[in-house]
């Protein structure tokens, strides 16, 4: 099950307690204090992993709590410092504080570590409290409590390019065409549940992330079918493409649903209508293609279409260079080779 959202309650550690203790050693019948501290408790960190997908794991075990210090002992010995407690979450992870909606932090660079939670600091052992007026202190100090706190982890997947569409409009299929994604096809609607990521290579080393998402409908914005809380998967994409079926299956009229997919960007904000798109004509080897692109084109005469067959596997070359050059320079890819070749050499 693809897991997105999910709410979780993490508690940092609490710091041990300072130790009241005095040296009691033969010949030495005033040795003095030497109580220790108490150790750190452990943090709460968030770990930006490439081997998670989604937030399942929190579904299932939504409880977290990092270890806590050691009490200070006797013999001017601290406390041992608890162990963070480390969790692992996609790049694109947000966390927000589930009572204050405040975000907490944004989670995007792999294999960086963000601490969520503060463990609490360990307690001053009665060595510290030693003065020339104060020479057998009893005083101590208890450990602090950790930082707690109850969240909402929300995934935003991070992907350069995003297919939107009505269902049956061909986005997996044209997924499975241009990466190795295998997102479920058929030929009912709805087949997309949840949000797919594919990787585009070029032989020059550029590479472009691709996300599906579950179709969209008229009235999405007012949770019909799936809604469209599947479009944060898009939010930091640099561009769309708007994937139409323009053979006008299931009686669909391709310009209607153009209008309507704009709209109900617009209703969920997040500037995704501001957005670029590109228009991707699917089906073109159909023949009721030719005369409803016509009608499109009538329709939106400034509009630039990028006609396919995802059956057939026409234009999807055309497409696959035309999205590489506009949002992958080659300059960058020719510097990763000279940067390859230098460490080779």
């Amino acid at each position: 099950m693809f897991v997105d959202e999910v709410e979780v309650f993490w508690k940092a550690g609490k710091g041990g307690d300072g130790c009241c203790s005095f040296r009691r050693e033969k010949y030495i019948p005033k040795g003095g204090p030497d109580g220790g501290d108490g150790g750190k408790g452990g943090d709460v960190i968030l770990e930006c992993s490439p081997h998670v997908d989604d937030l399942s794991e929190f579904r299932y075990n939504p409880h977290a709590q990092a270890q806590n210090g050691q009490n200070g002992m006797g013999s001017d010995c601290y406390g041992r410092g608890g162990d963070n407690c480390v969790l692992s979450v996609p790049p694109g992870t947000q966390v927000v504080d589930a009572y204050t909606h405040r975000l907490v932090a944004e989670i995007l660079k792999l294999d960086t570590r963000t601490v969520i939670l503060k463990g609490g600091r360990g307690g001053l052992g009665n060595l510290h409290f030693k003065s020339s007026t104060n020479r057998a202190p009893r005083q101590r100090t208890l450990g602090q409590p950790g930082e707690e706190g109850r969240f909402q982890l929300i995934l935003k997947t991070i992907a350069d390019i995003g297919l939107v569409g009505f269902p049956n409009a061909g986005k997996s299929s044209l997924i499975r065409c241009l990466t190795h994604a295998q997102p479920k096809v058929a030929s009912y609607p709805f087949t997309t549940l949840h949000a797919h990521v594919g990787v585009v290579t070029e032989k020059d080393y550029r590479r472009l992330l691709i996300a599906d998402i579950p179709g969209l409908i008229e009235g999405a914005s007012q949770n019909k079918g799936l809604g469209y809380r599947f479009l944060r998967h898009i939010e930091r994409c640099q561009a769309l493409l708007m994937v139409l079926d323009m053979a006008g299956s299931d009686q669909r009229k391709p310009w209607e649903d153009f209008v309507q997919l704009r709209k109900e960007l617009s209703l969920y904000g997040a500037h995704l209508a501001e957005k670029p798109f590109l228009i991707v004509v699917n089906k073109s080897d159909l023949p009721e293609f030719a005369e409803n692109r016509k009608i499109f084109m009538k329709k939106f005469p400034t509009s630039t279409l990028f006609p396919i067959s995802c059956r057939t596997g026409d234009g999807l070359s055309t497409l696959r260079s035309y999205i590489l050059d506009r949002f992958v320079p080659k300059c960058e890819s020719e510097e990763i080779v000279e940067e390859s070749k230098e460490a080779v050499a």
